[in-house]
């Protein structure tokens, strides 16, 4: 049992190294479109917005929703969700 757990620990670290991604991070679904209208509305980009322009609406986001400026900490999870989508959509283009 130990030593399929360690072949197992070995392999996704392997995949990890060759490919940047774990094996579970492959098998996951591409997100709907829906989900990708949702980041964009929240972070107030376009389609066709680049990398630096979604960190930058990402930054404006978290200025205005962080804790401590009256906002919670659900939003800023949701800031964060919403660029984490919509980099890892650029980077598969």
């Amino acid at each position: 049992m130990i030593r399929l757990l360690l072949l197992l620990a070995v392999v996704a670290m392997g995949a990890k190294l060759v490919f940047g991604r774990w094996p579970w991070e492959m098998m996951a679904l591409p997100p709907s479109g829906e989900r990708l209208a949702q980041a964009r509305a929240l972070l107030g980009v376009g389609a066709d917005a680049s990398r630096g322009d979604i960190i930058e609406a990402h930054k404006r986001l978290l200025i205005q929703v962080h804790p401590d400026r009256g906002g919670s900490e659900a939003l800023v999870h949701e800031a964060n969700d919403a660029r984490d989508l919509l980099l890892a959509r650029i980077g598969t283009r």
